[in-house]
C-alpha cells in the first residue's frame, strides 16, 4: 500500500469510530411495535420517530392511540452523574401516561450499592397519571398535589427521572395537541408572550422591613408540631416528634428572594458584591437568595460533595428546577439595614436551560425526611410562593391580569408571614432554635466517633514512631490497616476527602467574613482539617499525604500490590524529578488566582484533582474523568504516588504552612549522605537528598527511613555500633571465663592443703604458694 494513502485511511477510521457510537445511540432511539405494544397492547402499527419534539405515533388499524418516545429526545434533563436518564414511555390521546420504562442510567449511587430494580419500579408508578396532574416525590398533604415515594438513599435521582418523566410527557402532549380534543394536530392557542425582564436602571434604597413588607422577601416558618402533623398518617409518624411543649418551636425558619432585581439585589448585598454577581451570571441566568435560622439546613451535611443539593429545589408552572454545586455561591455579606442575622445564607443560580420567568410565580420547595428504618425514609415536602413586585419587572407584552401574591404554604395551609417583626422577637426565636451544625454533629455520630478513633490511633503511631520503628513488622502491618481504613472508611462510606477547593473557600472566607458555622456544617470534614492543621506544625504535611489522604492511600496500596507481583518500578533521575516538584506549585497559583475572580470557574479547573471521581463517586462518572483517574492509579503502580510528588495542588496548599513546623522528629546520622546513601536510595518519593537531608515538603512520613535509621543489620552507622557492642560484650566474657577458671585453681588448691593436715595430725600446715605445686615426704 502507498505510504501517501496511510494518513487518509487512518482519519477514515477516525471518523468511522467516532460516529458509530452516534450512529448507534441514535438507532437506540428508535421505537419498533414490540416496544410501544408495552404501552399499548391493542397497537398493530408504529410510525417513525418524528416531529419537534421527536416522537413515534401508535395505532390500530387507523385510529391513532397515543404515542411512544424516549425522554432524553425531549427532556434530556441531567440527573446526579451530570448525564441524563433515558425513559421509554408511552402517553395517549387524552394525555395518560401508558406507561414508563428506564431504559439507561449512569446514577453513582444506584451502581454502588442499592438494586436498579428499585428505580424501575419507581418509573412503573407514573403509569395512570395524566399529564396534568401535579406530582412530587416524598410524602405530603398538599392539596392538588399526587405525591409517590422516594427511593432512601437516592432521593436527588427519583427527583430528577420525577422532572423527567413529566416534562417529557407534558412536552409531547402538548405539540400534539392531545389535550384540546384535537390528537395529531398542532396545538391553535395563541402566542404567549415572552417572559418579563428587569429594568436594571430602576433602584430605590429600601430597608428589610420594607422589602419583607410588599413581598420582596418572603418567609417559610415551620414549628416542629407543624411537621410532626405533615408526617402523620405516614411510616415516620411518632418519629422524632417534638414533646408537647417543644411543639412551636421553630423548625425552620426561611426567608428567600430574587436577586437580579437592583432595589432587592444592592440593598441586599450591597454596591460591590452586587456587580459582582451580575458579571457571574450568563445572559438568561437568574439569582435567588436563601436565608434560614432553625434546627433544620436547607443545605442538608453532604451538599459540599454531593454535586446536587436534595432538599431545596424552585418550581414554577410545570417545571422543576434543582442545584448543582456550581450553582451555589455563599452568601456572606449583607447590607441591608434592620436584616437579622441567620445561621445559613446562600447564593443560587438559576441557568438559562431551565426557562426561568421571573415575572411567572415561582415556589420554594423544601423537602423533610425522617428515618422508618435503618434504610429507610419517609419525606415530605414543604413549599412557600413567591410573586416579584410589578415595580421590579417590564413586561413585553400589555400587562396581563393582576397576580394576587402567593403567600407560603404548608401542607395545604398558607403559613402567614409576621408582619412587621422586631429585632427582639427574632433574637428571641434565634436564642431558642439550636445551631444547624449541632443538628448535623448529632445526626452522624457514629461516622464522628469513627473518625476520631482512627486520628486517636494514628496520633500513637506518630509518638510512638521511634519504638514501632523498633518493630518493623508491627510497624508494616499497622500502615497497612491504617491505609485501608483511609480509604474505604474515610473515602469511599464517610466522603471525607479533603480537596484543594477546601482551601480555596477557606482563604476566600477569611478574605471576606470568615464564619464558624460555614465550616463546622461538616462535622467530619472540619475534624479532618483540624487534625491536619495541628499535624502541620508539629509533623509537616506529610501526616496527611502519607496517612489520611484517601487517593494517596489508593496510591500506595497499589503500588504496594504491583511490588509484590515484581512489576518493575520507574524512577526519575533526582535532578529532573527535583525540578518536577515546582509543577503543583504552579498548579495550585494559577487556582488561587482563578479563585479571587470566581470560585465557581475556580473549583471546575480543580478538577486536575481525581479526588471527586475516584473517591467522591467511586469511579461511577462519565468516561473522560475515570479515564484520566484510572491513568494517575496506573502510573502509581510503577512509580509511587506520581501524582502526590508533582501534580497534587492540595499537597502544595500543605507543603506551605508546614515550613514552620515546630519539631524535627525524623532522625539522621551524621554520616547519612555521606558517605551512607542507603536511605536516599530507598525512599520510594525520593523526599531524601543525595546530600543524606530529609525535604519536609515532599516526605510522606512513611517512617521507612527510621526503620532503617534503627536497623544494625543495615544501616551502616548502626552496624558499626553494633560491632563495637558486640567487640566489647565478647571481651567482657573473656575476662569472666579467666576469672572463672582462675577460681577454680584456687579451690583446688584448699582442698589439697585440707588433705595434707589430714595425714599429719597436730602438724602446722604448709600453704604452698600460688602456683607452687605440694611436696610429698
Amino acid at each position: 500500500m502507498p505510504r501517501s494513502r496511510l494518513p487518509s485511511i487512518s482519519c477514515l477510521a477516525l471518523l468511522l469510530l467516532t460516529l458509530l457510537p452516534l450512529a448507534a445511540a441514535m438507532a437506540a432511539r428508535g421505537v419498533d411495535l414490540v416496544q410501544a405494544q408495552a404501552f399499548f397492547p391493542e397497537a398493530d402499527r408504529v410510525g417513525a420517530v418524528e416531529g419537534e419534539p421527536p416522537a413515534a405515533a401508535v395505532y390500530r388499524g387507523g385510529e391513532l392511540l397515543g404515542y411512544v418516545f424516549h425522554s432524553i429526545d425531549v427532556a434530556p434533563i441531567p440527573a446526579y452523574s451530570g448525564k441524563p436518564v433515558d425513559v421509554l414511555m408511552g402517553v395517549d390521546t387524552a394525555g395518560i401516561i401508558t406507561g414508563a420504562e428506564v431504559i439507561e442510567h449512569h446514577e453513582p449511587i444506584l451502581l454502588v450499592g442499592i438494586p436498579e430494580q428499585k428505580l424501575y419500579d419507581f418509573a412503573h408508578h407514573y403509569t395512570g397519571k395524566s399529564v396534568t396532574d401535579r406530582v412530587r416525590v416524598g410524602a405530603g398533604t398538599r392539596e392538588g398535589v399526587q405525591y409517590v415515594d422516594a427511593i432512601t438513599g437516592a432521593t436527588v435521582t427519583v427527583m430528577v427521572v420525577n422532572e423527567v418523566i413529566m416534562q417529557s410527557a407534558r412536552k409531547v402532549a402538548k405539540s400534539r395537541n392531545l389535550l384540546d380534543g384535537g390528537p395529531g394536530q398542532q396545538p391553535s392557542a395563541a402566542p404567549e408572550a415572552g417572559p418579563a425582564s428587569i429594568p436594571m436602571d430602576r433602584f430605590e434604597q429600601r430597608d428589610w422591613t420594607f422589602l419583607t413588607g410588599n413581598g420582596a422577601i418572603r418567609r417559610l416558618h415551620l414549628t416542629r408540631g407543624q411537621v410532626d402533623q405533615a408526617f402523620a398518617g405516614t411510616e415516620a409518624e411518632g418519629v422524632g416528634t417534638a414533646p408537647p411543649e417543644a411543639r412551636d418551636e421553630t423548625f425552620i425558619d426561611l426567608y428567600y428572594t430574587y436577586l437580579s432585581a437592583p432595589t432587592i439585589g444592592r440593598n441586599l448585598l450591597g454596591e460591590s458584591q452586587y456587580n459582582w454577581l451580575m458579571n457571574e451570571l450568563q445572559p438568561g441566568e437568574h439569582a435567588v437568595a436563601i436565608m434560614a435560622n432553625g434546627r433544620y439546613s436547607f443545605k442538608g451535611s453532604g451538599y459540599v460533595r454531593g454535586g446536587i443539593f436534595d432538599r431545596l429545589q424552585i418550581s414554577q408552572q410545570d417545571r422543576t428546577i434543582t442545584f448543582r454545586d456550581l450553582d451555589y455561591y455563599r452568601l456572606s455579606d449583607v447590607y441591608a439595614e434592620g436584616m437579622p442575622r441567620f445561621q445559613e445564607m446562600a447564593i443560587f443560580i438559576i441557568r438559562d436551560a431551565q426557562s426561568f420567568d421571573p415575572g411567572q410565580p415561582w415556589q420554594v420547595e423544601l423537602l423533610v425526611s425522617r428515618a422508618t428504618g435503618p434504610l429507610e425514609s419517609a419525606f415530605t415536602t414543604f413549599s412557600g410562593g413567591y410573586q416579584l413586585p410589578e415595580a421590579y419587572l417590564e413586561r413585553p407584552a400589555p400587562p396581563p391580569q393582576p397576580v394576587q401574591p402567593v403567600q407560603p404554604q404548608v401542607a395545604a395551609q398558607t403559613v402567614p408571614a409576621t408582619p412587621g417583626s422586631g429585632l427582639a422577637q427574632l433574637e428571641a426565636l434565634e436564642a431558642e432554635a439550636e445551631p444547624i451544625w449541632v443538628t448535623v454533629w448529632k445526626e452522624r455520630v457514629f461516622s464522628i466517633t469513627v473518625l476520631l478513633l482512627g486520628l486517636v490511633v494514628l496520633t500513637l503511631i506518630l509518638i510512638f514512631q521511634d519504638n514501632l520503628a523498633r518493630r518493623p513488622r508491627l510497624l508494616y502491618y499497622l500502615r497497612t490497616g491504617f491505609l485501608l481504613y483511609t480509604l474505604f472508611f474515610i473515602g469511599w462510606y464517610a466522603l471525607a476527602q479533603l480537596s484543594v477547593v477546601n482551601v480555596l473557600t477557606f482563604v476566600n472566607a477569611v478574605f471576606r467574613d470568615f464564619k464558624w458555622d460555614t465550616f463546622l456544617i461538616d462535622p467530619l470534614m472540619f475534624i479532618l482539617w483540624s487534625f491536619v492543621a495541628m499535624t502541620l506544625l508539629l509533623w509537616g504535611r506529610g501526616v496527611f499525604c502519607g496517612w489520611l489522604c484517601p487517593f494517596g492511600a489508593l496510591q500506595e496500596l497499589v503500588n504496594d500490590l504491583a511490588r509484590r507481583f515484581k512489576v518493575r518500578q520507574w524512577e526519575l533521575p533526582f535532578a529532573v524529578h527535583e525540578r518536577l516538584w515546582a509543577v503543583k506549585y504552579l498548579i495550585l497559583l494559577g487556582l488561587f488566582g482563578v479563585s479571587l475572580q470566581s470560585m465557581a470557574e475556580a473549583e471546575k479547573l480543580a478538577e486536575v484533582e481525581p479526588f471527586k471521581t475516584a473517591i467522591t463517586l467511586r469511579f461511577q462518572r462519565e468516561w473522560g474523568f475515570v479515564f484520566y483517574a484510572l491513568v494517575l492509579v496506573a502510573i502509581s503502580a510503577v512509580q509511587r504516588k506520581a501524582f502526590c510528588r508533582y501534580v497534587c495542588p492540595l499537597g502544595a496548599a500543605l507543603a506551605i504552612p508546614a515550613r514552620i513546623r515546630l519539631f524535627d522528629w525524623l532522625k539522621r546520622h551524621k554520616e547519612c549522605g555521606s558517605p551512607c546513601q542507603i536511605c536516599a536510595n530507598e525512599c520510594e518519593v525520593q523526599a531524601i537528598h543525595p546530600g543524606g537531608q530529609i525535604n519536609p515538603n515532599e516526605c510522606h512520613y512513611c517512617l521507612d527511613c527510621q526503620v532503617t535509621y534503627w536497623n544494625d543489620r543495615k544501616c551502616p552507622p548502626m552496624i558499626a555500633r553494633r560491632k563495637r557492642r558486640e567487640k566489647a560484650a565478647g571481651a567482657r566474657r573473656s575476662v569472666k571465663r579467666m576469672e572463672e577458671a582462675l577460681g577454680a585453681k584456687s579451690g583446688l588448691e584448699e582442698i589439697a592443703v585440707k588433705v595434707e593436715q589430714a595425714k599429719t595430725p597436730g602438724q602446722p600446715s604448709r600453704r604452698p604458694m600460688p602456683g607452687v605445686p605440694l611436696r610429698r615426704g
